[in-house]
């Protein structure tokens, strides 16, 4: 027995046109259809997805405010980490770059759940 494949992840969003402009227009992730009578939104990233699901309210859950990268984070890889940091600049996105040394930076969406991109 054993696990062979990541399907997807849920994230609770409070907003879900502000969190679909953030994961569809900033990120430029595509979007899925889906067939449930709740309020969300899926985007497909390789053959991994992510499932925004609509809440009433979202708590953030940041423990570390200094280094975003030491808290509950989804990662991916970027091809153009430069491309990214304009866009997110151009959006009035917070981003921190990773304190490593390496090509990332850890996002917050408009709910406060973060995302690392990492140019591999």
């Amino acid at each position: 027995m054993k696990i062979i494949q990541s399907l997807h992840a849920a994230i609770s969003v409070s907003d879900l046109e502000k969190a679909d402009y953030f994961y569809g227009t900033i990120l430029e992730l595509p979007q899925v259809e889906r067939s449930l009578k709740f309020a969300g939104s899926w985007y497909q990233v390789g053959d991994f997805q992510i499932h925004l699901i609509q809440a009433p309210a979202v708590i953030p859950d940041v423990v570390n405010n200094e280094k975003w990268g030491r808290n509950r984070h989804l990662a991916f890889s970027v091809d153009q980490l430069e491309e990214f940091k304009q866009k997110l600049t151009e959006n009035n996105c917070t981003f921190q770059m990773s304190s490593s040394g390496r090509a990332a930076l850890f996002v917050q969406d408009p709910d406060g759940n973060i995302i690392e991109l990492s140019q591999v």
